[in-house]
This record gives C-alpha cells, sequence and structure tokens, in this order.
C-alpha cells in the first residue's frame, strides 16, 4: 500500500503514528473493515482499543446502525447477564418491566465488548451462542431472540493464558481470534510521541484558550525516552496537565524532569516512576510502598489508643531512606529487614522471616486482603487507599478468591 493511501485511511480513522507498527494496523482495518467477520483487539490499557472499534465500525456496511460499547470488567456479574441479553419482567428482585439488553439493541450494528477477559465463565456460554447461532435467551424469559450484530472484543489480558487456567473458554476464544489486531504498547513505537504531543497539546490548548509555545527538542527527547505504562493515555493526561501548570512557555526538559521523574529524595505516590524500571517493577514498587504506608498508618492508629502520642519509629525514618527502598529494586529486601527491627511486635502484613521467598502475587494477595479488612471490606475505600480503581480490586478480588 503506497503512502498517499494510508495518509488517507489514517486521516479518515483518525489514527496518528508513522511507525511501521501502527502502518500494518491501518492496512488490517482497512481489510476488514467492511466484512461481518469477528474482530479481537490486544493490547494494554491505554492503548486505543476503542479508538481501533470506532475506526473499524465507521468504515463498515453498519456504519449507519448504532455502535454499542460494553465494559464487561465494570459490570457486576450478577447482572452482567441482564444487561446484554436483557430481562422480562419478575425475573428477579427489581425487574418490574420488560428491558432490552445491549445485544437487542445493537440489531443491525455493532456491539464492542471491551476488557472480554473479565466476562463471568456462565455468560461466555451465552456469548458463544450469539456468535454461532445469532441468538440469546433474555434472563427469565421462555422466547428465544435473534439478533443480527457485528461483534467487536478487546482485552489487556492474554487469552490463550486465561484458557490454560480455565479464566476463558477455549472455545469462545478460538471463535473470537478470528482476525486478532494486536496494539503495541507506546515504548515500542516512541518515535510516534512527538506526533501525539502535538496533537494532544494543541486540542487542549485550543479548547481551553490556553497559549501554548510547545515542547523543547530536548522535552521531546525526554519524553521519547520515558516507558509510559499508561501508554497514550498516560501521555495524553501528562501532556494536557503540563499545558495548564506551564501556561504561555515553552516546555523543556527541566520542567518535564520535575514533573515527570520521581525525584530521589522527594517520593511521591502520585508520580510515575523512572524510565529505567520496567511495568511490572514500577506495580511491584507502589505495592510495597504501600505496605509501608500502611503499616505507619496501624502503628499511628495504635499510638493513638494507647494514649502515646510522642514520635513514631515510623516518622523518624527519613526521605533519602524510602527513596533508598523506592528505587534499587535489588536491595528491597534489606530495607524491609531493617524497618522490621524497630518494631518486633508489630502485626506486620508481611512475615520479615520469609522476605526473599515470597512471590509478588502473594504481596499483592496479603496487601488487598488486609486492606479489606481494615475497612471492613467495604470497596471504594479500599481501592482509593490502595490508590487503584473499584473494577481493579473486583479484578483482583476474583482473581485471588477473596
Amino acid at each position: 500500500m503506497n503512502g498517499d493511501r494510508i495518509k488517507r485511511l489514517q486521516k479518515s480513522f483518525r489514527i496518528l503514528g508513522n511507525s511501521d507498527e501502527l502502518r500494518e494496523i491501518i492496512e488490517t482495518i482497512d481489510q476488514v473493515a467492511k466484512t461481518d467477520i469477528t474482530i479481537l483487539i490486544l493490547g494494554e490499557s491505554g492503548t486505543g482499543k476503542e479508538l481501533i472499534a470506532n475506526a473499524i465500525h465507521r468504515h463498515s456496511l453498519r456504519k449507519h446502525q448504532p455502535l454499542v460499547k460494553v465494559n464487561c470488567g465494570a459490570i457486576p456479574a450478577g447482572i452482567i447477564e441482564s444487561e446484554l441479553f436483557g430481562h422480562v419482567k419478575g425475573s428477579f428482585t427489581g425487574a418490574i418491566e420488560h428491558r432490552k439488553g445491549y445485544f437487542e439493541s445493537a440489531n443491525n450494528g455493532t456491539i464492542f465488548l471491551d476488557e472480554i477477559g473479565e466476562m463471568p465463565l456462565e455468560t461466555q456460554v451465552k456469548l458463544l451462542r450469539v456468535l454461532e447461532l445469532g441468538e440469546f435467551l433474555p434472563v427469565g424469559g421462555s422466547e428465544i431472540k435473534r439478533t443480527d450484530v457485528r461483534i467487536i472484543a478487546a482485552t489487556n489480558k492474554d487469552l490463550s493464558v486465561e484458557t490454560e487456567k480455565e479464566r476463558f473458554r477455549k472455545d469462545l476464544y478460538y471463535r473470537l481470534k478470528t482476525i486478532t489486531i494486536s496494539l503495541p504498547p507506546l515504548r515500542k513505537h516512541p518515535e510516534d510521541i512527538p506526533i501525539f504531543v502535538n496533537k494532544f497539546a494543541i486540542d487542549f490548548a485550543n479548547k481551553n484558550s490556553i497559549v501554548f509555545k510547545g515542547f523543547s527538542p530536548n522535552a521531546l527527547n525526554l519524553l521519547m525516552k520515558y516507558h509510559w505504562p499508561g501508554n497514550t493515555r498516560e501521555l495524553k493526561n501528562f501532556v494536557e496537565s503540563m499545558i495548564v501548570l506551564q501556561k504561555g512557555e515553552v516546555i523543556n526538559s527541566k520542567m518535564i524532569e520535575k514533573r515527570l521523574f520521581v525525584e530521589r529524595r522527594t517520593p511521591s505516590s502520585n508520580l510515575p516512576m523512572k524510565v529505567s524500571k520496567s511495568v511490572d517493577q514500577a506495580e511491584r514498587e507502589l505495592i510495597l510502598h504501600q505496605i509501608l504506608l500502611l503499616r505507619r498508618e496501624s502503628h499511628e492508629i495504635k499510638n493513638i489508643l494507647s494514649g502515646k502520642f510522642a514520635q513514631t519509629d515510623f516518622e523518624k525514618i527519613q526521605d533519602s531512606d524510602i527513596s533508598h527502598h523506592l528505587f534499587p529494586v535489588q536491595k528491597e529486601e534489606r530495607f524491609i529487614e531493617e524497618e522490621v527491627k524497630t518494631e518486633e511486635k508489630e502485626n506486620y502484613i508481611i512475615n520479615p522471616n520469609i522476605l526473599g521467598t515470597v512471590s509478588f502475587e502473594e504481596v499483592e494477595r496479603e496487601l488487598i486482603e488486609k486492606t479489606l479488612k481494615k475497612f471492613n471490606f467495604k470497596k471504594r475505600q479500599t481501592a482509593n487507599s490502595l490508590k487503584i480503581s473499584e473494577r481493579t480490586l473486583y479484578r483482583k478480588i476474583k482473581e485471588y478468591g477473596l
């Protein structure tokens, strides 16, 4: 496909970037859009899976029909079947009238099932029936209904692994992956970052009537070196925040460094990790940092209840000590061991005697379980304390059997 046609398609699809990976995706969309074939979109969170689904629908033969978007991970397991397939009056408590589901509403159009890896197994069976026969049964109903929809599914999970662990049906996986579009994380095509930055910045500045004088070359180079665990979504939010904070100025590398990278002596859980960190390392360090904060809060509460208002051992920890713990990954265990020596009788979240042998999953499970108990199993308070979304918390609860 020649360059001029690629550019025309890019403009039509509203997809930015000049990397080879994005060009291949554009060619694939052009080939499959006008068919009714089922498509599975894979990619990390923030890579633009919904953008691809929009492009496919807008250039399909169903473009004048509805595109219904469903976030499977945001719907509680107990009501997802009712949301997808509808229900009849009296089918359950609160069902005071007949209600259409998403599949009935999307008839003759397209349905986009985002986060399909979160769909319960029992619901997957019914989805497979829709894929194969185009029919479904509303919750509590006895009359089969038919629907003519094109299904586009998306997930940030590796469904092949999920099928091996029996968390996703193999027959549904093979049916969905007829055509698979894999979106690369932003760190795999950093050459596109300047294009994204300029687009995000100009759109935001125009929308909010803010004077924008651009990013310096060194600032753009710095942005290209960062690993962006949140991908284009994170980049967009960061660009917009810089424009607000640096109104009317050329944004240079010093401004970027100040806001983007966690300084060793002023750690903050609200800022991204350093460039050299992998996503797994960053997540692990954030979990361990939350453990320290929870232990500190627990210790302070005990002191207040016992009438001890003197400075706690945790308050004596210097910022440099905390930053020393957060960044040299290979020394995390040593740091925690030094911490626990000051409080022999503490009810530790992690037993210090097993540090170095536990897995990240065990640490994460223990942290989530302790935090749930601390907040009497109130999900919103627990998620806020852990600095994660409620949807992620529900997924972790299900994953760890909590």
